[in-house]
C-alpha cells in the first residue's frame, strides 16, 4: 500500500468478547481494511480494535464499526475502570506511510461529520482539535458519561459535530489525528490503589511528572492486583524504559514488586529500539538490525 492510515478505536465493552468480535467482523468485512490488532480488558470495561489501509478505506472501517457498536453497547448499564463518555469512546486516526497529518485530519473530521448525522454527540482533539482547550482528551472526557447531559447544556460544550442533546444510549465520541500512541499498564503486586494512584501522580505531567505522560491508579480485581495505567503520547520524548525504571523505582519504596506490564495495541518498531537499547545495553542498535525488517516493502 503505498498509502496507509491507522484507525485505534477504543469501544466500551470488554467483557462480552462476543460482541467484540462482531465489532471486529464488522471492520473486517470492509474491503482493503486489515485488522492489526484487538484486544479486551474486564476491569477497564473497554477493547480496542486497530486496523489500517488506504485513507478513504479505513474511514469506511470506522463507520462500519461505528454501526455495529452503536448497535449493541447502551451506556446507561456500562460501568468499568476507565474513563469514558461514550459507547464508541474515542477513534483517532493515525498517519503511518504516504499520509499527511492534514489528509488524516480530513478523515477524522468526516467520520466525526458522519457520525455527528447518526445522532451523537463528536468533539474534535489533538491535531484535529477545532480550539486549543479541545487538544487534551482527559480534558474533553473530564466528568465522563455521568456528567455528560450536564456538559451539553453548557454552550461552552457544544459538540463539534453532532446534536448538542444527551444521548443516553450512545454517550459522546471523540476523534482526531494524532501522533503514535502506547497504551502501557504496569502491574504491581498489592491491593492498595493509593499506591498504584500515587505513582501515577508522579510519573504524568499534569503533576510534573514526564511530559509525554499520562497515567492513572487502577484496581485489578480480579487479578488481586493494582495497575498504574499509562498512555505515553509520544515515546520519541519520553521512552518506554524510561518510564517503566521509574514506576520500577517509586514502588519499591512501598516495598512493592512489578508484577509485569501490558502493551495495549500495536506498538511502532521504533519505540521498541529504545527497550532493546536500555535493557540490552546496546547502545547503538537500530531497528534495521532486525532480520524482518528487510522483508517489509
Amino acid at each position: 500500500m503505498s498509502e496507509v492510515l491507522m484507525c485505534e478505536a477504543n469501544v466500551s465493552e470488554g467483557r462480552r468478547l462476543d460482541l467484540v468480535e462482531g465489532f471486529v467482523d464488522a471492520v473486517r468485512a470492509v474491503d482493503g481494511v486489515s485488522i492489526a490488532d484487538y484486544s479486551s480488558d474486564a476491569d477497564h470495561h473497554r477493547s480496542v480494535i486497530t486496523f489500517l489501509g488506504p485513507p478513504e478505506r479505513v474511514l469506511e472501517g470506522a463507520k462500519a464499526l461505528a454501526t455495529a457498536v452503536l448497535a449493541k453497547i447502551d451506556m446507561r448499564e456500562h460501568a468499568g475502570e476507565h474513563p469514558r463518555q461514550g459507547a464508541l469512546d474515542v477513534v483517532p486516526f493515525i498517519p503511518l506511510r504516504g499520509v499527511s497529518t492534514e489528509r488524516a485530519v480530513e478523515i477524522a473530521r468526516e467520520f466525526g461529520g458522519w457520525l455527528g448525522e447518526q445522532g451523537v454527540p463528536v468533539y474534535f482533539y489533538e491535531d484535529a482539535a477545532t480550539r486549543p482547550e479541545r487538544q487534551s482528551l482527559p480534558k474533553i472526557r473530564k466528568g465522563e458519561y455521568e456528567a455528560l447531559e450536564a456538559k451539553l447544556a453548557d454552550p461552552e460544550w457544544a459538540p463539534d459535530a453532532g446534536p448538542a442533546a444527551f444521548n443516553a444510549r450512545a454517550g459522546a465520541t471523540v476523534t482526531g489525528a494524532r501522533f503514535p500512541l502506547i497504551a502501557f499498564n504496569v502491574n504491581l503486586r498489592t491491593e492498595d490503589l493509593e499506591i498504584a494512584k500515587t505513582i501515577a501522580r508522579a510519573v504524568r505531567h499534569i503533576n510534573g511528572g514526564y511530559k509525554a505522560v499520562r497515567g492513572m491508579g487502577f484496581a485489578l480485581e480480579d487479578k488481586k492486583m493494582v495497575q498504574v495505567s499509562m498512555n505515553l503520547v509520544n515515546y520519541t520524548e519520553t521512552p518506554i524504559p524510561r518510564v517503566l525504571e521509574t514506576v520500577r523505582s517509586e514502588a519499591a519504596r512501598y516495598g512493592v514488586a512489578v508484577a509485569g506490564t501490558e502493551l495495549i495495541g500495536p506498538v511502532p518498531l521504533d519505540a521498541l529500539e529504545e527497550v532493546v537499547r536500555h535493557y540490552l545495553q546496546t547502545h547503538d542498535f537500530e531497528t534495521e538490525q532486525v532480520v524482518e525488517t528487510a522483508l517489509l516493502p
